[in-house]
């Protein structure tokens, strides 16, 4: 229904973006750390309308190959939005068709929610789609860097830890994870940060 919206972002935290688009905010639920542009800047977030009897909730996604992932995901038996988002949270697409090529199950139950049977379900439906999947991370890997999220470290530490406690973590083992994948990457890249805190 929704293809993309056009407008200026608002405000963004760990697992959103706010975008004003002629005066009217949409909340939008992206991937943890997804890199969109910094506050104020204007941009095309492309979009996926979930419906369901008691709720509406709009996706979004900095680039197009990212939103056509989330649905290509969505397509697997017992595979929700929630879990789909955070498939793209821990993986990046070309590990996603590296772990579906290479049937790496552990590369799939290592993110949080993600346990046994559906990684293998996930293994299952995606194998004939491998194809796509790598068309798909092709197109992302040479298109163009995206702004970084947030150029103060301070608030990336802040919202990656943010990010981990709204998918269950506790508030501890978030700043844990943070730290300890702060060492390893650096707190510059929001993105590369958050990815790195759900694999420590």
């Amino acid at each position: 229904m929704y293809e993309f919206i056009r407008g200026e972002v608002a405000d963004r935290t760990g697992t959103a973006v706010i975008m004003d688009a002629g005066g009217v905010g949409f909340e939008l639920i992206a991937p943890l750390g997804a890199a969109f542009p910094a506050k104020g800047s204007s941009t095309k977030v492309f979009t996926h309308l979930s419906v369901r009897e008691d709720n509406q909730t709009l996706y979004g996604f900095p680039r197009r190959e990212d939103r056509d992932l989330f649905r290509i995901l969505l397509r697997v038996r017992g595979v929700g939005p929630s879990m789909a988002l955070a498939i793209l949270s821990g993986l990046t697409p070309e590990e996603l068709t590296r772990a579906v090529v290479s049937e790496d199950l552990k590369a799939l139950t290592r993110i949080k929610g993600v346990g046994k049977k559906t990684g293998e379900q996930i293994l299952l439906d995606l194998r004939d789609k491998a194809g796509l999947l790598a068309a798909v991370a092709g197109d992302v890997q040479v298109a163009a860097a995206a702004p970084a999220a947030d150029p103060a470290a301070s608030t990336n530490v802040t919202d990656a830890i943010t990010a981990l406690v709204s998918i269950g973590y506790s508030e501890k083992e978030a700043a844990k994870n943070v730290e300890k994948a702060s060492k390893d990457v650096g707190e510059e890249d929001l993105e590369a940060l958050v990815r790195a805190a759900m694999r420590a």
